[in-house]
């Protein structure tokens, strides 16, 4: 299981919602082994003075915040982060230094869903990646 919830200026993120969608469920595909069918991104397009930055970043500076269910080891978790840089690069031209990403894991029994706790719940592919 994994929410995905993304932050931009609106006049940068907007354009490029769909297409960054695609790239980051890809990455979570490919990374993560999650069923093509799983998808459970939010878009958080805000106004340029509801949106701080640091500084050596520019206007299409990105967040990716990804909570999902823990279990996967280090090394799978940094592969998705590199795919992450790496098709927001090729299929975006989204710099490197403009795109922030942070994965927060949680025990299953932490998570509700299909009336359960997550850890009562069968899933239809593995979280031990």
């Amino acid at each position: 299981m994994a929410q995905i919830k993304i932050y931009g200026i609106k006049e940068h993120l907007n354009p490029i919602k769909a297409q960054l969608s695609d790239v980051i469920h890809a990455c979570v595909v490919e990374a993560l082994s999650f069923p093509p069918d799983k998808r459970a991104h939010r878009f958080f397009p805000l106004d340029a003075s509801d949106f701080y930055y640091p500084a050596g970043r520019t206007p299409h500076y990105t967040i990716i915040e990804i909570s999902m269910f823990e279990g996967r080891s280090i090394e799978t978790k940094k592969h998705l982060i590199r795919l992450l840089f790496e098709k927001a690069q090729q299929e975006l031209a989204l710099a490197s230094a403009d795109l922030e990403i942070t994965i927060t894991e949680t025990p299953k029994h932490n998570w509700g869903f299909r009336g359960l706790p997550g850890d009562e719940i069968s899933l239809n592919y593995k979280v031990e990646v």
